[in-house]
């Protein structure tokens, strides 16, 4: 039985509560999956327990979107919290678990054992191991690159920071960071990383500002609340804009922001992307510019939780406004520009994932490059998606944010059922 998609441009959004303890509670996935306990130093928030489980359908399920029929098809499930993907020459996927595992997708199904070789990741809150991104002459030198929540000094003490290994079977090999960001956190809920190599082999690197002290975006003397422009072995670019600059990381390439989830590359004009969650409304696209001050925590289109509104773009002057916002927030997470032959309709479109409304959005450009209209996909599979990639197949594929999370896998209806890949 297909089922229509929901063409509009946001909902509401939900808070993140503390997680509650909640005995495990089966999976009704297909594959079946074994219950998962976490172990109590590594805490994660409420919307991803055990008890907040939305199973899948045992079954592909087929979806009526605005231009396209859709299959969606389970590819694995098992993971925990996965957090990003990346596909090798070899056929393999990469997929990383915030609770510091990286796991190998393998024709279609999950290599028991994860990769050996990783540094040892601070796995509570929203942290963890996350962003993936094969170096561009990776089929040469065999460099993944990765970032993850670093233990700090003190037990509750981290930092973003990014790191490479070399990739060799089953084992990171010579694994180095690269960048440790200043300065250490101490009780956050929100710090995330996002990287993406652009065409010219530069490496771009999102990093959250921390929930409890949000003016450190505002300060270049920090990493935080930055998108940093790296060569590929993690120092500054030497044509940033803050280069030289008194009391400004050389790394520094825009300011101001939220809580990056998403990071993707333009595939006509080579300029960066860039996502991030706002707090009760204002998620935000933003196109990247050397030196722009995107505005967190001075202006926002969104409302502090304390109820007060922020200043919006257009009442103070030197900020960046966002190129799209949400309000009410999506939860927005993960971005990909879709440039396959599979869905010639959306070729050229975005696609986002949605964190509090349990959806994949679509946005279409036009010839201008502007964003039109906003279509809701897979509302009715009621999953958190946390990130969205493009296959070398020109396929879709998603990971769901659970402790039961799971690999999907988006395809036409109108052609056969894909066979197990990857």
């Amino acid at each position: 039985m297909a089922i229509a998609a929901v063409t509009f441009s946001a909902g509401p959004g939900s808070l993140a509560q503390q997680e509650r303890p909640s005995p495990p509670r089966p999976s009704l996935q297909t594959p079946e999956i074994a219950t998962r306990t976490e172990p109590p130093a590594t805490p994660f928030f409420y919307p991803t327990n055990p008890s907040m489980y939305v199973p899948l359908p045992k079954e592909p399920s087929v979806f009526d979107t605005s231009q396209h029929r859709i299959r969606v098809v389970t590819v694995v499930n098992g993971l925990s919290r996965p957090f990003a993907m990346a596909f090798l020459p070899d056929g393999r996927m990469l997929v990383s678990e915030r609770t510091g595992q990286l796991r190998v997708v393998r024709n279609g199904a999950l290599d028991p054992q994860p990769i050996a070789g990783l540094p040892k990741v601070a796995a509570r809150s929203y942290q963890g191991l996350m962003d993936l991104a094969l170096h561009p002459k990776f089929a040469e030198n065999r460099l993944l690159y990765f970032t993850y929540s670093k233990q700090g000094p003190q037990n509750n003490a981290s930092a973003i920071a990014l790191a490479r290994g070399r990739l060799e079977g089953m084992e990171l090999k010579d694994v180095q960071d690269l960048l440790v960001t200043e300065r250490w956190i101490v009780n956050t809920p929100t710090l995330a990383g996002r990287i993406a190599f652009a065409p010219d082999g530069l490496l771009y690197m999102a990093v959250a500002s921390p929930g409890n002290e949000w003016e450190r975006a505002q300060d270049p003397g920090n990493h935080q609340g930055k998108v940093l422009r790296l060569r590929d072995d993690g120092t500054a670019a030497p044509d940033n804009p803050f280069v030289g600059k008194a009391g400004y990381k050389p790394e520094i390439f825009t300011l101001g922001h939220r809580n990056p989830l998403g990071l993707a590359v333009h595939p006509e004009t080579g300029a960066i992307f860039q996502n991030e969650n706002g707090p009760q409304g204002g998620d935000e696209i933003n196109i990247l510019k050397p030196g722009a001050n995107y505005g967190w925590p001075t202006v926002s289109q969104g409302r502090d939780y304390s109820g007060r509104y922020y200043a919006d773009h257009r009442e103070r002057p030197g900020f960046e406004p966002p190129f799209i916002q949400w309000n009410p927030s999506i939860a927005i997470s993960g971005m990909v520009f879709y440039t396959g032959n599979r869905f010639p309709k959306w070729k050229g479109h975005v696609f986002v994932g949605s964190l509090s409304y349990a959806h994949l959005e679509r946005v279409p450009l036009n010839e201008q490059g502007e964003p039109r209209s906003r279509e809701w996909i897979l509302t009715d599979l009621k999953q958190r998606i946390r990130d969205v990639r493009q296959g070398p197949d020109g396929l879709l594929y998603l990971l769901t944010d659970h402790v039961y999370g799971a690999l999907l896998r988006v395809e036409p209806a109108d052609e056969p059922g894909t066979t197990a890949s990857r």
